[in-house]
């Protein structure tokens, strides 16, 4: 439990943080390219849908197995359900579509990002500090990533306006995502069991991502391949259930912004795969956005870290 327990920097404290959060950044290194396998014969937030009830069933029975409560009242189901909308269903069709669009591991370079909003919301609401060092760093990484977009847009000129389209909704997505972190470090969420929250925001979202594929595009679509099946049973236990129990559960301890830290790691295995599955072709402009982007990501990281105490 982390209620009224002030994080230190024990080696129990650190591996009680390090392990989750290593294995979320593992997982979410290559989901990137796997989601690219979701697109094509069935619409993106059928997809969606369809991971996210994978991983709902993931959380039930992973809930069951280990007799946590999965019980909430009108309050808990309520926040569920705003979780299951901002992360479950916003985030992931926003980025699904951006993978149409765009490649993989710029999508998961742009969601490098995360750690902005996430510092800033985090100081709006839940009051933890932000320093100066980490807004300058941000703000380098702000211009790196300008670099890595004009790369895209110079690259062919066509497919410039797809490409800005894909990282405006990459952006949307971190925007959504970052609600759903800062919501995380609230003490509405402290007080909810991990499993029943997840269990019930992703089912929750599940059900509205069913509800809104239905009105836009029709009666359920899928596709009965080895790939688009394993690649769907894989986002929804793997980077669904189990990254989802361990990212939010790290935000809990250290807060959002510091968790956010993930994202910062998995555009680097995303991009090496992206290189080698997707063919990016790295120019001098892309090397200078990328090297910049990291080194102002760098820079923010550093910036002193406050102890966080939990509510």
């Amino acid at each position: 439990m982390t209620d009224g327990v002030r994080v230190s920097q024990s080696p129990m404290m650190s591996a009680r943080v390090m392990i989750p959060f290593a294995v979320a950044t593992i997982i979410w290194g290559s989901t990137w390219l796997v989601i690219r396998g979701q697109l094509g014969v069935v619409p993106p937030t059928w997809s969606v849908c369809y991971r996210f009830l994978v991983g709902a069933v993931a959380m039930f029975v992973y809930a069951l197995a280990t007799r946590a409560s999965l019980r909430l009242d009108w309050r808990g189901h309520a926040f569920a359900a705003l979780i299951g909308l901002a992360q479950f269903c916003l985030n992931f069709n926003f980025v699904y579509r951006a993978e149409g669009l765009i490649t993989s591991g710029l999508v998961a370079v742009v969601f490098a990002l995360l750690v902005v909003p996430n510092a800033i919301f985090g100081r709006i609401f839940l009051k933890q500090p932000v320093t100066g060092r980490f807004l300058f760093g941000s703000l380098v990484a702000l211009i790196g990533v300008g670099l890595l977009i004009l790369k895209e847009a110079r690259a062919d000129v066509s497919s410039g306006h797809a490409s800005l389209v894909g990282v405006g909704l990459t952006l949307l997505g971190v925007l959504s995502a970052s609600v759903s972190n800062v919501l995380q470090g609230a003490d509405r969420a402290r007080s909810m069991s991990m499993a029943a929250m997840l269990a019930w925001g992703m089912l929750w979202g599940a059900l509205i991502n069913a509800i809104v594929a239905w009105l836009t595009v029709g009666a359920p679509v899928i596709e009965m391949t080895m790939m688009y099946l394993s690649g769907t049973l894989y986002l929804g236990v793997f980077a669904s259930a189990i990254a989802f129990t361990c990212y939010f559960g790290v935000i809990r301890v250290i807060g959002p912004a510091r968790a956010a830290y993930s994202s910062v790691m998995t555009p680097v295995l995303a991009m090496i795969l992206s290189t080698v599955f997707e063919r990016y072709h790295w120019t001098v402009l892309a090397v200078a956005g990328g090297v910049v982007t990291f080194t102002g990501l760098t820079i923010a990281l550093s910036a002193r870290k406050p102890i966080v105490k939990s509510a």
